[in-house]
């Protein structure tokens, strides 16, 4: 079986990128970053997902993103935005537009600095298939869930590791890049995931109970509604 690494944040959208990178064949080596996230229940989920879908290896991988902070994730000093129910929805189905406005719950450089630790990773495994969950259509404006953004950290990887100037190039698979959060969740469904053992919410409880007006809880819910399915996630 050809080695895969995964990035599994114990969120849905992952745990669904698992999923089908297991159901094309690949043995998984699943790999999480613990960066001080606001969401530390989400780590939680992390070992869940990975214990029921059956990888080859779990690696949780410390980082300190909160020594920059500037997100409202990594620092304690910006405040998650809430909503309630009688407000619109802001999210977009759109592709973010050169300059539009980022939430602060972007964290800089995230998923740079998490794709640079998958692909040191890949090369010391022999692999050169990386999966993802990004996404294009139902997301939060973060500029690194773009295609550009996948594209050129592709370009970057082969050109900057041995395998690649030896020849083994490395594939950046984007399985959910332009579905809707709902034609994730019916995805991820057929191939048999649990999503009552994932946390998306940007604020969640120890217990990992969400919250239910954050954007990413927001989000959830509205997939779930429009893909016809109840929600099992446990919110306060």
């Amino acid at each position: 079986m050809r080695k895969a690494v995964v990035l599994v944040s114990g969120g849905l959208d992952s745990a669904t990128t698992l999923a089908i990178a297991r159901a094309e064949g690949f043995s998984c080596y699943a790999i999480s970053f613990d960066y001080g996230q606001r969401q530390r229940a989400e780590l939680d989920a992390a070992v869940r997902v990975t214990a029921a879908q059956g990888v080859a290896e779990h690696r949780l991988i410390p980082i300190d993103l909160t020594a920059f902070g500037g997100s409202a994730l990594t620092d304690d000093d910006i405040a998650v935005p809430v909503h309630s129910a009688a407000e619109p929805d802001t999210q977009s189905n759109e592709p973010l537009a050169a300059g539009s406005a980022i939430p602060v719950t972007y964290v800089p450089a995230r998923n740079t600095v998490f794709l640079a630790l998958s692909l040191a990773y890949a090369e010391v495994l022999g692999a050169q298939d990386i999966f993802i969950g990004v996404n294009a259509v139902d997301y939060s404006g973060y500029p690194d869930c773009r295609p550009e953004f996948i594209e050129a950290f592709t370009t970057l990887a082969n050109l900057a590791t041995k395998a690649g100037v030896e020849g083994a190039h490395c594939e950046i698979h984007t399985p959910l890049i332009e579905l809707s959060k709902a034609a994730i969740i019916q995805r991820g469904i057929a191939l048999g995931v649990d999503y009552g053992s994932t946390v998306s919410c940007y604020q969640p409880t120890a217990e990992g109970a969400a919250c239910g007006a954050c954007d990413s809880c927001r989000l959830r819910l509205q997939g779930f509604a429009a893909a016809g399915v109840s929600d099992p996630t446990r919110y306060v």
